[in-house]
């Protein structure tokens, strides 16, 4: 796709990168048939495609509004249309971009830079999720059912594993909703990780991966989140740890996106790109075989896996955390239009309900079909958006695992959808 820029564009720190994702355009369209919201709308501005135009209109010096600004809001970030374009576009890199560019442009409504600010506010603060989450949870009963929904159940507590101090280890990212709404799945890390010889590190001083403030075009507060973890991983990384861990697939994209989101700095640039090489999702590291000398289900329980759009259109790593799942002895269900997004997408849930209702409600179809006995994912923000409407038990995949250790007395009745 050609695009006429002006020189101050092309010589800005972002937008020679953008004229070269534009170029690798050949606006075939074959990105609007895999996307949730072009499907939902049936909007060519609602698509990858008309989206693209928009932003080159935006750099070649055409008038940005509301409408622009709506239609970019309306993208999930999925990277579906990434899987599906045949030239490789980095359609997920260049709307990232663009988004400071457009919030510098188009000044949003007082309770739209409210909702905002809030979200920036809270969703990166542990503490102050639990005191939201305690509140909230209090009044629950006097909301509306769509607001009500919103408020998760209180997590069970959960129940860390006695691991042991192992040669091999790496460091894990504790994060932040995940730390308070669903600490369960973290302690089923460290406990399949240490059974397989390996330690997993919580270092105190890490925190949010700072997704949250880089998808609403917050990129300076994303930039001092990610210098924080940086920081705080340097001495057990310089001290041998192997590698970066993060549960939630969410937070390990961005995670390995460090090296471009630091990629300026003089002094973090190459300790951004170390990091963001050593990520990876749990599924990397656990070796199958020796997952199923620790873990075994006896009765072969149908479960429906969800992977996320980050682990499959980011990550890449889908087939590694199914084959965990069948080396223990589940049975996958065939999930229809797997590929399409649930509508959690980070804060979208929050800030687009219809259209993320409208996929939750589509993904949960899917996910019953095959009458699965509980749903499995990997990613904290898709399993409290489907634990709002579901049925059927909604866990981590590696918190199932965890509670088929071969020789556990208590394993749960997965046959019979008891957890």
């Amino acid at each position: 796709m050609r695009a006429k820029l002006s020189d101050e564009i092309l010589t800005s720190a972002d937008g020679a990168e953008m004229a070269s994702i534009l170029r690798a355009c050949v606006h075939c369209g074959f990105c609007n048939a895999t996307c949730p919201t072009y499907q939902i709308q049936g909007d060519e501005l609602d698509g990858p495609r008309g989206r693209i135009y928009l932003i080159k209109a935006m750099l070649e010096g055409a008038a940005v509004g509301q409408a622009t600004q709506l239609h970019l809001d309306r993208c999930l970030t999925c990277r579906a249309c990434e899987t599906t374009c045949p030239s490789g576009v980095r359609y997920g890199r260049l709307i990232e971009l663009a988004r400071p560019r457009i919030e510098a442009s188009v000044r949003r409504g007082p309770w739209a830079r409210f909702k905002r600010w809030l979200i920036r506010c809270i969703v990166p603060h542990p503490q102050r999720i639990a005191v939201l989450l305690s509140v909230a949870r209090i009044f629950k009963p006097l909301y509306p059912s769509a607001l009500a929904e919103l408020v998760p159940a209180k997590a069970a507590v959960a129940v860390e594993p006695k691991v042991r101090d192992r040669a091999r280890k790496m460091i894990l990212l504790d994060g932040c909703v995940q730390r308070v709404a669903a600490p369960g799945i973290n302690a089923a890390a460290r406990e399949v990780f240490d059974r397989l010889g390996l330690q997993l590190l919580s270092l105190p001083r890490s925190g949010c991966c700072g997704a949250v403030s880089y998808h609403l075009g917050e990129i300076s507060e994303a930039q001092r989140y990610a210098r924080r973890n940086i920081d705080a991983w340097s001495v057990a990384l310089n001290a041998g740890a192997e590698a970066v861990i993060a549960t939630s697939t969410g937070c390990a994209i961005m995670l390995k996106e460090y090296g471009e989101l630091l990629g300026d700095d003089p002094v973090y640039a190459v300790r951004a790109r170390r990091v963001a090489a050593l990520v990876r999702d749990p599924c990397e590291v656990i070796d199958p075989t020796a997952l199923a000398r620790n873990y075994r289900v006896s009765s072969r329980p149908r479960i429906a896996f969800h992977a996320p759009c980050t682990m499959q259109h980011g990550l890449g790593t889908t087939e590694y955390a199914e084959a965990c799942l069948r080396a223990v002895g589940f049975e996958l269900t065939t999930v229809v239009d797997a590929h399409l997004c649930c509508g959690s997408a980070g804060t979208y849930s929050l800030l687009q309900p219809r259209l993320a209702n409208k996929l939750l409600d589509q993904k949960l179809v899917a996910l019953h079909s095959g009458a699965p006995v509980a749903i499995a994912s990997a990613n904290i923000g898709c399993l409290m958006h489907l634990q709002r409407r579901a049925g059927p038990p909604v866990l981590h995949w590696l918190e199932l695992i965890r509670a088929h250790y071969v020789g556990r007395e208590d394993q749960p009745a997965l046959a019979t959808g008891a957890l």
